[in-house]
């Protein structure tokens, strides 16, 4: 039998140790960022680098189903900012006591401060009706959306630019005002800008409305709820 010899590993395509601890950091200082826009406009050149960033996202199949609709307009500004509102009102009720008054009291979006709003949107039918990988879990076509979205937020922290997601938004309302077809689900509502400062916790974390779930919690092996070493 003629052994068979595996290559040995190679660290020949590890970026170099500057360029890793910048990936880093963008994970790590990424913000959901609502409080601390300033007007400054974003250059067209480096908005334009940023959605090709988000463009350059990995997508099941190649589908590359996203979409970007760039909203600067203060009167459809006004128009997302008053479905937030009411939206955000109902949300409000499902909480009791404390809880809805730590909520009230919590700014969940700057659609208005920030000087670039992105609908985000994922068109299913793009490329047809047969996708590699998806004939079996239709939404990768979502995920690989969210693959987009994470891309333009991690770009622009590396540029100093921050980014909010505006989920308290009624689809169906924001789908009417954007004009966007009736096949074409709006993923993401988000707000762009440069800040005053990136804060160096998640606004809810220390607003005390949830903690970060240790990762030893979240890491199964073989089977879900398996620890390592059982």
């Amino acid at each position: 039998m003629i052994p068979v010899h595996s290559p040995k590993p190679t660290r020949n395509h590890v970026f170099p140790e500057t360029e890793k601890q910048g990936v880093y950091n963008a994970i790590y200082k990424r913000r959901d960022v609502r409080s601390q826009f300033l007007p400054d406009a974003i250059p067209d050149e480096l908005l334009h680098k940023l959605l090709d960033a988000a463009h350059h996202a990995g997508s099941v199949g190649f589908m590359q189903p996203w979409s970007f609709i760039v909203v600067q307009s203060g009167e459809i500004k006004r128009k997302v900012k008053h479905l937030f509102e009411q939206a955000n009102e109902r949300a409000a009720a499902v909480f009791e006591g404390e809880r809805r008054a730590l909520y009230s009291r919590l700014k969940l979006e700057g659609i208005l401060e920030s000087p670039v709003n992105i609908c985000v949107t994922c068109d299913p039918a793009r490329h047809g009706p047969h996708v590699i990988g998806r004939h079996t879990i239709r939404e990768t076509d979502i995920y690989s959306t969210c693959c987009s979205i994470q891309n333009l937020w991690l770009a622009a922290r590396a540029e100093g630019i921050g980014l909010g997601w505006v989920s308290i938004l009624d689809p169906a309302e924001l789908r009417m005002i954007l004009q966007i077809p009736e096949h074409v689900v709006p993923v993401a509502y988000l707000c762009l800008g440069y800040v005053t400062e990136f804060l160096p916790q998640p606004e809810l974390e220390s607003a005390g409305w949830l903690q970060r779930v240790p990762v030893k919690d979240i890491i199964f092996y073989e089977q879900w709820g398996k620890k390592e070493g059982q």
